[in-house]
C-alpha cells in the first residue's frame, strides 16, 4: 500500500525546482545560484541580529562609489554576497552598489548569469534599529555579446529579481517572471519557508510614501499629484508612510497597495535611486504582482542602462494610483 506523505513545508529551493516545467531558468544550476543569495542573506541576517553586541554598527571609515559613507554592515553584506556568489560557477559577473566596477570571472563556458545587487539597502537606518534589506537582480549573459553589453541590459530582460527584508522577521520575496512569491526565514531550521504564494498588489491602496521634505524642489506636477492624493480625489483618504529604507517602503506597498514616489529634485534632476539594482528589480516584482513602475517619462523596465550606477526617478505602486499619475499628465 502506498502511503501519501503530506508536505509540511516548502523551502525556496524546493519552490524553484517545482516550477521547472514552466520556468525556463529554473534548472538545477539556477536553483544552486539562488542558494548562494539565500546563504549570503542568512549570514547578513545573523550579523544584523547581533550587531549591537559585536561592534558591527557605525561607520566603516570609507566612502563607496556613490560618495556615501559606508557602514560596517554595508561592507560585511557586500563581502558575504561576493563570497557566496563568486563560488558559483554559473556566475559571469557580480555588480554591487558598493563597487565601482563589476567583478568578473573567466568562465566563458559555465558563466551564464550576471547578478546585480544592493547588498544592504537603507543601511543608514541600522543604528536606529529600522528595517533594512538586500535587493538583487539576475540577468542572463548574452550568447554573442560582450560581458559589458550583458551587464547593461534593460530591466525587461531580467530572468529573476528579489529582495530580503530584515525586520521583526526576515522575509524573502522573488520572481522569475511567473508570479511573486514570499518566504519567511525559520531560524529553527535555517531555511526560507513559503508563506505567501502568488502575491498580488491591491488595485488601490490607502498609503502614499514619499519624502515630503523635498517637495519644494519637485517639479510642480508631482506636488499637484500628492495634493490630489491628500485631498481624497481618488475616492479615499490617504495616509502618509515613509520609512526611508526603499526595500521596507516597497514591501509595505506590495502588501497594502498605494504608491511609492522618489521624484526628480532640483539637486538631482536625474533621480537618486539606482536603476539597475534598486528600480529594475522592484519594478519587475511590482509588474508581476499587478502593479506598475515608471520613471515619470517611461516604463522603468524599458530604460536602456548606460552605466551600472545610473540613477533614475522612481514611481511604483498600485494600478489605480499609477494610472492616475501617468495617464492624467502629472509627469508630462
Amino acid at each position: 500500500m502506498t502511503v501519501g506523505v503530506r508536505q509540511m513545508i516548502t523551502t525556496v529551493q524546493q519552490h524553484i525546482l517545482q516550477q521547472q516545467q514552466q520556468v525556463q531558468e529554473a534548472s538545477g544550476r539556477f536553483s544552486w545560484l539562488l542558494s548562494g543569495i539565500t546563504l549570503a542573506t542568512k549570514m547578513v541576517e545573523a550579523k544584523i541580529r547581533t550587531a549591537g553586541l559585536s561592534d558591527a554598527l557605525g561607520a566603516f571609515g570609507a566612502t563607496n562609489v556613490q560618495g556615501e559613507q559606508q557602514q560596517k554592515l554595508d561592507v560585511y553584506a557586500n563581502q558575504a554576497l561576493l563570497h557566496c556568489l563568486g563560488l558559483r560557477d554559473s556566475v559571469a559577473a557580480l555588480v554591487s552598489e558598493e563597487d565601482e566596477e563589476p567583478v568578473t570571472f573567466d568562465r566563458s563556458e559555465s558563466g551564464k548569469y550576471i547578478i546585480v545587487f544592493d547588498p544592504l539597502d537603507g543601511s543608514s537606518n541600522i543604528d536606529v534599529n529600522v528595517n533594512v534589506g538586500t535587493i538583487f537582480s539576475v540577468l542572463r549573459r548574452l550568447p554573442d555579446g560582450s560581458l559589458n553589453a550583458s551587464v547593461l541590459q534593460p530591466g525587461r530582460e531580467q530572468v529573476a529579481a528579489g529582495y530580503v527584508v530584515y525586520g521583526p522577521s526576515t522575509v524573502l520575496v522573488y520572481t522569475t517572471g511567473h508570479g511573486v512569491h514570499g518566504f519567511t526565514l525559520d531560524p529553527t531550521i535555517g531555511a526560507f519557508v513559503l508563506t505567501n504564494e502568488n502575491m498580488r498588489m491591491p488595485e488601490q491602496g490607502s498609503y502614499y510614501s514619499v519624502n515630503e521634505a523635498n517637495a519644494a524642489t519637485w517639479p510642480d506636477k508631482y506636488r499637484e499629484y500628492v495634493g490630489k492624493l491628500r485631498s481624497g480625489a481618488l475616492g479615499r483618504q490617504y495616509s502618509s508612510r515613509y520609512i526611508g529604507s526603499l526595500v521596507a517602503d516597497f514591501h509595505r506597498t506590495l502588501l497594502k497597495g498605494g504608491v511609492f514616489l522618489y521624484p526628480p529634485t532640483k539637486d538631482q534632476p536625474g533621480g537618486k535611486l539606482r536603476l539597475m539594482y534598486e528600480a529594475n528589480p522592484l519594478a519587475f516584482i511590482a509588474e508581476q504582482a499587478g502593479g506598475m513602475a515608471s520613471s515619470g517619462t517611461q516604463r522603468i523596465l524599458d530604460i536602456q542602462p548606460e552605466a551600472v550606477h545610473q540613477r533614475t526617478p522612481f514611481m511604483v505602486g498600485s494600478r489605480q494610483e499609477m494610472e492616475t499619475l501617468l495617464l492624467n499628465g502629472y509627469t508630462k
